[in-house]
C-alpha cells in the first residue's frame, strides 16, 4: 500500500505566511545593500584635459627643481644644518664646530663634526698606527672627507704639540709688561678646588669631573673631560686651553679576574657587559689578550677604542 504524506507537513497559516514573506524581503535587503550603498556613494571623477595636466605637470617639475637648488646651497651654505656627505641623504642632525685637536678627538667628537663612521675609522686606524695630524691643512688628506666639510672644519683645528704657551702667559717685551698667567690644572691630580678656579666650574660640576675621573681610574685624554654628565660643551671649550693630561698613569682592570661588581662599576662597561664579560669567561676561558673582548658582540669598534687603555689581562 503507498504511503501518502500529510497535509498538514505543507499547510501554513496566514500568520507564518507573513513572516515567512518578511523574512526573506529582509535577508533580501541585506544582500543588496553592498550594491545599494555603492551605488549612492559613488564619486565621480572631474574631467580634466590634456592642457591642463600638462601645465601641472610642468609646475610640479619647476617646484622639484628650485627645491633641489635649495637645499644644494643651503647645503654648502651652513654645515651645522645638513648630516652626512654629500650625494647621500641622511636624516637632519645638530652638528656642533668646536675646537678640537685631531690627534686626540675621540670618536663621538668627529661625529659631532660631521663625519661619517667609515671615515672616523680611517682616522682611528691612522693614529693607532703610529700616524699623527701636525698641522690644520692635514685634515684635508684624510680619505673620504668631503672638501668643504674638511674647509670648514680647518679654523677650529687646534693641535697642541706641548710646545706653545697659552696666549696670555706670553711677556711683551715691546712694553716690558707681563700679562697675566692662568693656571694651567693637571686633569688627573687637580682637586675639586682647582677644577672650581677654571671659569664656568662650580662645586657641583667640579665633583662631577673628580667623581667620573676616579670612576674611570683615570682620563688618558683632555676630551674624556667633555664626557662629564652635566657639563655643557661651551664650558669645556671654555677651559679646554688650561687643561694639561700630565703624565697619566690610568688604572686598568684585569677582565679575566674582576669580579662583576668591578666591572659593572666603570663607567664604559656598565652592568649589562659586565655580565656578558663573565658569561663568555665562562663559556671560553680566560681572555687572550685585550683585543679578544671584540668577540662580544656589545663591544663595536668604538666602545674598545675607549675601553682598550682601562683593560688587561695579566
Amino acid at each position: 500500500m503507498q504511503k501518502t504524506v500529510p497535509n498538514h507537513y505543507f499547510h501554513f497559516t496566514r500568520r507564518e505566511r507573513n513572516a515567512i514573506l518578511v523574512l526573506l524581503i529582509f535577508v533580501g535587503m541585506i544582500a543588496l545593500f553592498p550594491f545599494i550603498a555603492g551605488y549612492f556613494h559613488k564619486e565621480k571623477r572631474p574631467v580634466v584635459n590634456d592642457s591642463e595636466v600638462l601645465a601641472a605637470f610642468s609646475q610640479v617639475k619647476q617646484k622639484d627643481s628650485s627645491y633641489r637648488n635649495y637645499q644644494h646651497n643651503a647645503f654648502k651654505q651652513d654645515w651645522k644644518n645638513t648630516a652626512g656627505y654629500p650625494g647621500k641623504a641622511t636624516k637632519q642632525a645638530e652638528h656642533n664646530f668646536f675646537s678640537f685637536d685631531p690627534n686626540t678627538l675621540p670618536v663621538d667628537g668627529w661625529r659631532k663634526l660631521g663625519l661619517r663612521e667609515k671615515t672616523i675609522a680611517t682616522i682611528q686606524k691612522y693614529l693607532s698606527k703610529g700616524g699623527k695630524f701636525r698641522k690644520a691643512e692635514d685634515i684635508k688628506k684624510i680619505w673620504g672627507i668631503d672638501e668643504q666639510l674638511s674647509e670648514a672644519l680647518m679654523p677650529y683645528v687646534q693641535i697642541q704639540d706641548g710646545t706653545d704657551e697659552h696666549p696670555f702667559s706670553k711677556r711683551d717685551f715691546s712694553t716690558n709688561i707681563s700679562m697675566p698667567r692662568f693656571e694651567v690644572i693637571d686633569i688627573n691630580t687637580a682637586d675639586t678646588s682647582a677644577w672650581i678656579s677654571l671659569p664656568g666650574i662650580g662645586s657641583k660640576l667640579a665633583n662631577r669631573i673628580v667623581d667620573f675621573r676616579e670612576k674611570l681610574g683615570g682620563f688618558y685624554s683632555i676630551n674624556q673631560v667633555a664626557e662629564t654628565y652635566g657639563l655643557p660643551d661651551s664650558v669645556f671649550n671654555k677651559i679646554r686651553s688650561r687643561l694639561n693630561p700630565g703624565n697619566f698613569s690610568v688604572k686598568k682592570i684585569n677582565i679575566n679576574t674582576a669580579p662583576l661588581d668591578e666591572l659593572k662599576a666603570h663607567p664604559y662597561i656598565r652592568y649589562k657587559l659586565a655580565g656578558q664579560v663573565l658569561q663568555y669567561r665562562n663559556q671560553h676561558g680566560s681572555f687572550k689578550n685585550v683585543t679578544d673582548i671584540k668577540k662580544i658582540m656589545a663591544v663595536s669598534e668604538e666602545l674598545y677604542a675607549r675601553l682598550e687603555p682601562y683593560l688587561s689581562v695579566d
